[in-house]
């Protein structure tokens, strides 16, 4: 139930972070408000917004941070340990899969073959003396 209300918490931050930032004017703007933008009879005056939109921002910016890791962190906890190490390397033979018949032990066997030894070598001298 926590993981749903910090995830809906979550998306409701980041989409008034779009909100916000979309509101906020861009540095270029100010040029643009001389020829009728009227941004000094503003509720919060000519500055006011900026800083105030900024402020609110970056509040809303550091609690989105803060519901990520707490996402990540109930994500990441399931109250036990897995390891790729610990399943097995294979699945159990089903008792519905039938076995195939071996052969009698002596036709498995491989013959017993001589192996021939190697051919002398002739110890050579390099410094060739005699």
């Amino acid at each position: 139930m926590l993981y749903q209300i910090i995830i809906v918490f979550h998306i409701l931050l980041g989409i008034g972070i779009i909100g916000l930032v979309l509101m906020q004017q861009g540095k270029g703007a100010d040029a643009g408000a001389t020829f009728g933008g009227g941004a000094s009879g503003s509720v919060f005056g000519a500055q006011g917004s900026a800083s105030f939109l900024s402020r609110t921002t970056a509040i809303f910016a550091t609690l989105f941070f803060i519901t990520s890791l707490g996402l990540a962190a109930l994500s990441g906890y399931q109250g036990k340990k897995a390891d790729i190490l610990d399943a097995p390397a294979a699945e159990a033979v089903k008792s519905d899969v039938p076995l195939t018949q071996s052969a009698p032990a002596s036709s498995n066997s491989v013959p017993e073959t001589e192996i021939p030894a190697a051919p002398a070598v002739k110890v050579v001298d390099p410094a060739g003396s005699k």
